[in-house]
């Protein structure tokens, strides 16, 4: 009777058992999804319940095959989790390429670790799958549950995570009780997506069949080309701490009043010796930047995921005790410096970032990744990035340029736009000399002076080492083979914002000897070779966050018994991406005087337009190839 029972159970098992094999299996991807592709999400779906203002689920099925080495960044088969924040359940199943079982790991199985390391202090702790394939491919089956009383923040839904993934099913539903104000907001969404359900307190959506995206140069931001869905409550919780974000404005108070009250306090031995300091000063901002001096020399950055949720500031006295903190501890130790001098100043949320990633103006909630200080002038903000040690008083480079932050008041809490730099603000001057020689060697001098964001770009290199300085300078100088650096020079005038480099250098092979002619490129100094990537067909639109204006004068000497054969012609070309001259003049002594400017534009633009981009940075560095004759008299 057994042995019957257990052949049944076993002919009950194996239809199971096939289909599971087959449903795993490599053979059944579409192939549309196995181009450029390093993995694919075979089937995503999650499912979000928030069923109070103090209690949100989330449930997670992902299937995802990895096609080789790259692709093991998709797996993501991880939970993080706090004293409040549980992980409720998690599993793994590994399959191989025909879809057979080939391990399970249960919850025991998973690595646990902290999230701290090195210069980051945290109470998150992190479950996360740690598994070594012998072959690829492979499928990960990886299911998950999670609870947390932190409904501030709750997860988006972008089913594209990357480039090299494609996705065969991607399936997000979220409900929310009736009074807590849920709201949501989608961008960049187009038939692809289906809304499987929608009502004031619930969303499904759904896409299919998304083909994996080729990383190419110039490409936006994903999260402006790819779909999103960005989710908040009106009434929130985070960490026991109840909020509400109906506008910014009311945001803003909440953070100030929950979140910044009671941290500024600083000790009384602090506050005399800033006094002190800045006594007889009545200019504010001459003011603010000897606070900010003060608190560069006497503090050290260190991120902290500590407090409610990592968005508490560390206490003002805990900082001036310490001598660190982070971006919050950091900013709000300022502004209590500030505070207690009569120098009005504001906390300030916002996205830091190169790729200049605004607060979603039309979407109130717990958004930013960072936090910097704003003092008010001139019916403006002069801005502070206190997490720096070098930083000059006042400038804002990439990091936190052009976008829309919070401005944390008690009162009128506000989304304002930080600096945004013109072309013209972003400039490299340079001005040299040189002397070839017959032998086709090269020796001369350069003095470069760079402003703006191409001086945001440099001015850590004041602290470089010897060594540092010569492998930048080779690198700037490829073009001259067998360099010498005979002298660099660096200084930093954090007033002016500028940085000036000094670089004397020779190089035994530049020019090519022909004969009685030596034949160079005029431009020794400051050529232009970042062409961008040729694509046969652009997937992708385009952008140019950064604009910059170049201008060279470069005075060039001949070696004795040598005159100028041949020159370049006058140069000049004109896009709507950029425009670019060159001038040659002989001058009386018969040395060559070179002048160029190169001015590129910042911009977003259609993939439609992309070769004439391409065709435009491939003229300028041809034009700054152009080449010079001198013969032997």
């Amino acid at each position: 009777m057994f042995l019957r029972i257990s052949i049944l159970y076993l002919l009950l098992l194996l239809p199971q058992a096939i289909f599971s094999q087959k449903e795993y299996s490599v053979t059944t991807i579409p192939t549309e999804l196995l181009d450029n592709a390093n993995a694919i999400v075979r089937y995503s779906e999650t499912d979000v319940t928030i069923n109070s203002r103090k209690s949100m689920k989330i449930k997670k099925k992902r299937v995802v095959t990895v096609l080789n080495k790259s692709g093991s960044k998709f797996i993501k088969a991880r939970e993080f989790f706090t004293k409040s924040s549980k992980v409720k359940d998690i599993e793994a199943y590994i399959y191989d390429a025909s879809g057979k079982e080939i391990k399970r790991i249960k919850e025991k199985d998973f690595r646990e670790a902290s999230v701290s390391e090195g210069s980051v202090i945290s109470d998150d702790r992190v479950l996360y799958l740690d598994y070594l394939p012998s072959q690829y491919p492979f499928t990960v089956v990886y299911t998950s549950e999670t609870e947390t009383p932190n409904t501030a923040f709750i997860p988006g839904w972008a089913p594209m995570e990357g480039t090299s993934v494609s996705v065969e099913k991607n399936i997000f539903n979220i409900s929310c009780k009736n009074d807590l104000g849920f709201k949501y907001k989608t961008y960049n969404f187009d038939d692809t997506i289906e809304v499987t359900k929608e009502s004031d307190t619930k969303l499904g959506l759904k896409v299919e069949r998304m083909p994996a995206l080729e990383r190419e140069d110039y490409a936006p931001p994903f999260e402006k080309i790819v779909p999103v869905v960005l989710f908040g409550l009106d009434k929130f919780s985070l960490e026991g701490v109840e909020g509400e974000a109906t506008s910014w404005e009311v945001f803003g108070t909440w953070m100030y009043n929950n979140l910044l009250t009671g941290t500024d306090e600083l000790p009384k031995s602090t506050i005399k010796e800033i006094q002190q300091r800045t006594e007889g000063i009545e200019d504010p901002l001459q003011k603010a930047k000897i606070v900010y001096k003060y608190m560069q020399d006497k503090t050290r950055y260190i991120s902290i995921q500590l407090g409610i949720g990592g968005w508490k500031p560390m206490e003002a006295e805990d900082v001036d005790r310490l001598g660190y903190g982070d971006c919050k501890a950091l900013t709000n130790y300022t502004r209590s410096l500030l505070e207690a001098v009569g120098v009005e100043s504001y906390y300030t949320v916002i996205n830091a970032g190169s790729e200049q990633e605004s607060l979603h103006e039309d979407m109130v909630s717990t958004q930013g990744n960072h936090v910097i200080l704003a003092i008010p002038h001139n019916d403006d903000y002069v801005w502070l990035e206190c997490t720096s040690q070098n930083a000059p008083f006042g400038f804002q480079g990439n990091f936190t340029d052009n976008r829309l932050a919070l401005v944390v008041k008690p009162e009128g809490s506000e989304l304002v736009r930080t600096r945004q730099y013109k072309v013209e603000e972003n400039t490299q001057h340079s001005i040299g000399q040189y002397v070839l020689n017959g032998s086709g060697g090269i020796s001369g001098n350069v003095n470069f002076v760079s402003k703006g964001l191409q001086y945001d770009y440099k001015y850590r290199i004041e602290g470089y080492s010897d060594d540092e300085l010569e492998e930048r300078y080779k690198n700037m100088f490829d073009n001259i083979g067998s360099l010498t650096l005979k002298e660099t020079k660096i200084k930093n005038d954090s007033d002016k914002t500028e940085l000036i480099e000094n670089i004397t250098l020779e190089g035994k092979r530049y020019g090519t000897v022909s004969g009685n002619r030596v034949i160079f490129a005029v431009n020794a100094f400051n050529p232009y070779n970042g062409i961008p990537k040729r694509y046969r067909k652009r997937k992708t639109d385009f952008e140019r966050t950064f604009g910059f204006y170049d201008t060279d004068e470069i005075e060039i000497s001949m070696p004795e018994g040598y005159s100028i054969e041949a020159k370049p012609d006058d140069i000049v070309i004109k896009s709507k991406f950029g425009e670019y001259t060159a001038k040659f003049t002989i001058t009386e002594t018969g040395k060559l005087k070179y002048e160029r400017s190169l001015t590129v534009k910042e911009g977003y633009y259609k993939k439609e337009e992309y070769n004439d981009f391409r065709q435009f940075f491939k003229d300028v560095s041809q034009a700054d190839n152009a080449k010079a004759v001198i013969i032997k008299k």
